[in-house]
């Protein structure tokens, strides 16, 4: 099985993983070849699991002696001191960089420049200049604001050391949906880091603020609570408590606090079961029209017995028909010499 540990160099706050070559342990200092770049870094972990990312590129060397830890120092304060000239040849070309750090590799063969932008720089002109003022292989890095903070460290708005710098491997999408969940005020100087960009810390709790509202009556909804029908004013996501505003019998506005369980059709599971039965509760005619629909039953099976009842009817108008015409075929008869 493949071993994988952590690194961290001097003035940098990322965390390198690289391969396990050896039996090194943490604390240990080692020289590590980052891409054709020779740095000494720090075992900072030994117990990283294999879904960590490894950079192919990232190599261990060997362990730092005493000599390349004092040689590195030197390399680094050295580089230090060119940042200045550095930062006056930019300004000179017009270019908008912020230069964040400068290390010459370990072999004094080349010097690293890390510089942050908003835009996208054509640095061709400032590499040649740098060549000719520096006499040095030059390599130029640009990254982004939070990889900026990453690396140089910071304290956040909460007070406590950046997220980035401290345990975050990567960078994960931060939106400002996850603010509006939790409730947080829009204002950038609220939802900022100081990297400039939304905090990481959103996207830690957000999944957990969604599956609560889920079950928790909209705000401006109409509830049914224990002291009566109300309005939805609040709703108090951590401790699951709703607040209501009702109307007394005195005409007067109060609002009250309920836990979400006893908010009728909230907090049990039976939020689907109140919007089902809500349509029949709504529509109060219907049960008035099946009443009538069954009086008016027992009318239908009395029709034919009316209509047999006209048919006697009419048979004895036939009869009568019969008799009078009887009656007056006597009278006739009576009129009828004998």
């Amino acid at each position: 099985m493949q071993k994988i540990i952590g690194l961290k160099k001097n003035g940098d706050n990322s965390i390198y993983y690289v391969a396990n070559n050896g039996e090194y342990k943490v604390g240990d200092k080692v020289v590590v070849d980052m891409d054709d770049f020779l740095s000494v870094a720090t075992v900072v972990r030994d117990d990283v699991n294999l879904k960590e990312q490894v950079d192919d590129v990232n190599k261990i060397v060997r362990l730092a002696s005493d000599a390349d830890e004092k040689k590195y120092i030197e390399l680094q304060g050295k580089a230090k001191t060119h940042i200045p000239a550095i930062k006056k040849k930019s300004l000179e070309l017009g270019l908008m960089m912020k230069f964040v750090s400068a290390e010459f590799s370990l072999d004094n063969s080349k010097i690293m420049i890390v510089f942050s932008s908003e835009e996208r720089v054509d640095f061709r002109q400032l590499l040649k200049d740098l060549a000719t003022l520096l006499k040095t292989r030059i390599k130029l890095k640009q990254v982004g604001q939070r990889d900026e903070v990453k690396m140089m460290g910071g304290v956040g708005p909460c007070g406590e050391p950046c997220c980035c710098a401290r345990f975050l491997k990567g960078f994960e999408h931060v939106t400002v949906k996850m603010a509006k969940v939790q409730g947080l005020s829009l204002s950038p100087t609220k939802i900022n880091g100081v990297c400039g960009r939304l905090m990481c810390c959103l996207g830690y709790e957000s999944e957990m603020y969604e599956k609560i509202l889920a079950k928790m009556p909209k705000i401006n909804s109409e509830v049914v609570c224990p002291n009566g029908k109300g309005t939805v004013v609040y709703n108090d996501i951590l401790r699951e408590r709703v607040s209501v505003k009702r109307q007394t019998e005195s005409d007067s506005i109060v609002v009250e606090d309920f836990d979400l369980c006893e908010i009728e059709g909230f907090g049990d599971g039976k939020k689907k079961e109140k919007h089902e039965e809500k349509p029949q509760n709504d529509k109060k005619d219907k049960p008035f029209k099946k009443e009538n629909r069954e009086n008016k039953k027992p009318e239908t099976k009395n029709e034919p017995e009316v209509i047999e009842l006209g048919l006697k009817q009419g048979e004895k108008k036939e009869n009568n028909f019969k008799n009078n015409h009887k009656k007056k075929f006597h009278k006739n008869n009576k009129n009828k010499p004998q």
